[in-house]
């Protein structure tokens, strides 16, 4: 059992912080609105950080799922920040979906400071973090992925290295395209359905079972149907993670039309007041145009 520092209690990380304690590691939790802390505290026990500096003395790991590029910076490098109050040799794992550059310029920091920086984004939204079965996709030293990997099994149904720094914020950026290109194939076959006359259930029901099938088809084609869009990830986070895929599109020089175009549509949603509803709501921008 490891003593583990976590950094970020929102939809994803309040659970998987959870379950290390759980599981019987010595989990200290900062969170940057602290009743968020003491109350996973009050459920959970473990112990409380007012400032990241404070929660990660003397953690072996240093998990974080915060928000942005900033959100990062501010928790490793900022006042009070994790890095210079981590011990030696300590690793630092982030889960937090952010741009490749920010993963490689905290990483060089961290190996300055004798530390280890995995990145470690996830995939698998608040159902697979409540459940433990995210999938992560890692970027490091092959010996901190090594050390951080029997905790990150804690709340993962896989877990992967897949190269070196930034290696996993590209794996993630691949994941994001794929789904909004999903996402948006799934809303137009339910609105052609609708239109047409059918039974969008009976439809899903049937080509589910096929080539067209997916995750977003068996999980989301019920909710969108019925109108529902407070399941899974919003809107606004997927439009921060299509921009990093598009800025680091444009350095690698890949071509993304599709997810340039998903991303336009996404805008629109947040145009219909949609920022915070999950991103199968391309299906109700589609039944708007009608």
């Amino acid at each position: 059992m490891a003593n583990v520092a976590f950094l970020g209690l929102g939809v994803m990380g309040y659970p998987m912080a959870g379950h290390l304690q759980t599981a019987g590691h010595s989990v200290t939790v900062y969170n940057r609105t602290t009743a968020k802390a003491e109350a996973w505290v009050a459920k959970h026990g473990g112990a409380l950080g007012v400032t990241p500096a404070e929660a990660v003395k003397g953690a072996d790991l240093v998990m974080a799922c915060v928000g942005n590029d900033d959100d990062l910076r501010m928790v490793c490098t900022g006042a009070d920040g994790a890095f210079a109050a981590m011990k030696p040799d300590a690793i630092f794992v982030d889960h937090t979906t952010v741009s490749a550059k920010v993963t490689e310029e905290l990483g060089a920091v961290a190996s300055q400071a004798g530390l280890s920086f995995v990145d470690a984004p996830i995939s698998g939204g608040q159902a697979g973090a409540e459940n433990a079965v995210l999938s992560i996709m890692c970027g490091g030293e092959q010996a901190a992925y090594d050390i951080a990997l029997p905790v990150m099994e804690v709340y993962s149904k896989i877990c992967r290295r897949i190269g070196e720094a930034g290696a996993g914020q590209r794996c993630k950026m691949a994941n994001q395209i794929a789904i909004a290109g999903l996402v948006q194939g799934l809303s137009e076959a339910l609105h052609f359905a609708e239109k047409s006359g059918l039974d969008g259930r009976a439809v899903v029901e049937v080509i589910s079972q096929g080539a067209a099938g997916s995750w977003q088809m068996v999980n989301r084609h019920e909710t969108m149907l019925d109108d529902h869009f407070d399941y899974g990830f919003a809107v606004d986070w997927m439009r921060k993670d299509l921009g990093i895929c598009l800025d680091e599109a444009e350095e690698n020089g890949a071509s993304l039309p599709v997810t340039a175009l998903v991303d336009q549509f996404y805008k629109d949603v947040q145009k219909m007041g949609g920022g915070r509803w999950d991103t199968s709501s391309l299906f109700k921008r589609l039944k708007a145009l009608d």
